[in-house]
């Protein structure tokens, strides 16, 4: 269990720096291409399905010029084929030359297919202090 552990909290890890290096590619091989994938960014409706979530990121990316994320995790899960990380989103960004502090937290919901851990579902929520 402890090297599934592991393994999920890889896949985590590449998720957000993916995120940080706003790379569409590095993107794409963490997330289920599938059309059961969802993901809710702070303020967003549902995305449904690669698709839909890919070009959010696109339209993530185009409009941050510089993020850095840094994780605290709250707990982490495995259930058969089925695993979750919850955890709180350090977020330091800049957008339009204003240096931005922010957290979110988040629940990441990953799925063993084919021998690997792919993200299937990212729900973002900011944190209101």
């Amino acid at each position: 269990m402890s090297n599934q552990r592991s393994e999920v909290l890889a896949t985590n890890e590449a998720f957000y720096r993916a995120f940080e290096k706003k790379d569409i590619e590095a993107m794409s091989t963490v997330w289920s291409q599938g059309t059961g994938s969802l993901c809710i960014h702070p303020g967003w409706n549902v995305l449904q399905g690669w698709k839909e979530i890919q070009s959010s990121w696109v339209k993530i990316f185009k409009n941050t010029a510089y993020i850095e994320i840094n994780t605290d995790i709250i707990a982490t899960e495995i259930r058969n084929n089925i695993a979750y990380v919850v955890l709180v989103e350090n977020i330091l960004q800049v957008v339009n030359g204003r240096r931005i502090e922010a957290q979110s937290m988040a629940t990441n919901v990953f799925e063993m297919l084919g021998g690997k851990w792919y993200l299937i579902h990212h729900h973002g929520s900011p944190i209101i202090r």
